[in-house]
């Protein structure tokens, strides 16, 4: 084992270097922009993200929406996900390709594609006013950035909760009916339980994806639903205000650390508890 070692270590250094050079290093030194205007340490930037109830409005913002998207995704895609897991799997394979087939497209792109579906004069008017309805203003509202987000993470809860789903085993479910159990409660009792991890991991990548979404909201929200990716590139490219842009990438991963902390919190004392309840 000791012979092996400096082997391994010696494999994950080329990781390890690249790692460091182009995301620990570009980290730390933005980072630093919220100390150190580079001439001397200030507090400037954190003041200003304090005083500054713009800043906190958008941030609020940012974690309102990725909460919403995230359930939206969870409450669409769990159910495609279980009867995804109940089809042969030949036919799943094939579900499963049509699920992935919008990841061949670029994401600009199909955001472009709901600007022209969505729009004064797009399919959805269009499909209104030849009902003699009038139009509706979807474009530039937060309904619209949240039908572009949900429509680009739905696959991805999709997966993450099918994949879990497929590890379980389906004699559970038939030993819960042979003892008496009725469909509902085999699903809610033996069958979710033993799905809930998956969906919380598919609900925690779509929570920690919707926050750092930049394209999407600039599209089809507009200047209405600006998020915190829109206000930093805001301060970068045109206020120039780096130091202030730094301690809001810095607060937004603070925010999301500690938002993955709690997760693996309540992950393993779930853990724990199911196994207590398992030594019972």
């Amino acid at each position: 084992m000791t012979m092996r070692r400096p082997i391994i270590l010696l494999l994950l250094a080329p990781a390890v270097l690249l790692v460091g050079l182009l995301f620990v290093a570009p980290l730390v030194g933005v980072m630093s922009l919220t100390v150190h205007d580079g001439t001397s340490f200030t507090a400037d930037p954190i003041r200003e993200l304090l005083d500054s109830r713009v800043a906190l409005v958008v941030l609020e913002r940012t974690f309102m929406l990725a909460a919403s998207v995230t359930a939206i995704c969870l409450l669409l895609g769990y159910p495609a996900a279980y009867f995804m897991s109940t089809l042969r799997p030949r036919v799943r394979a094939y579900v499963t390709y049509l699920i992935l087939l919008p990841f061949w497209v670029s994401i600009l792109i199909r955001t472009y594609t709901w600007i022209v579906i969505l729009g004064r004069e797009g399919i959805v008017n269009t499909g209104l006013g030849a009902l003699g309805l009038a139009p509706v203003q979807i474009l530039y509202t937060n309904v619209a950035v949240h039908i572009g987000m949900v429509q680009i993470l739905l696959p991805i809860v999709i997966i993450t909760c099918l994949a879990s789903m497929l590890d379980i085993d389906k004699d559970l479910m038939k030993a819960a009916r042979s003892l008496g159990a009725s469909p509902a409660q085999s699903f809610w009792k033996v069958f979710f339980p033993l799905s809930v991890s998956g969906a919380a991991t598919g609900g925690l990548i779509c929570f920690i994806l919707s926050l750092g979404f930049f394209v999407t909201p600039a599209l089809l929200g507009g200047r209405r639903s600006i998020i915190i990716a829109n206000l930093i590139d805001l301060q970068v490219h045109q206020t120039l205000n780096w130091g202030f842009a730094a301690v809001l990438a810095t607060a937004l991963l603070a925010i999301t650390l500690a938002c993955l902390g709690v997760f693996w919190l309540l992950m393993r004392r779930r853990v724990e508890f199911s196994g207590a309840g398992l030594g019972r």
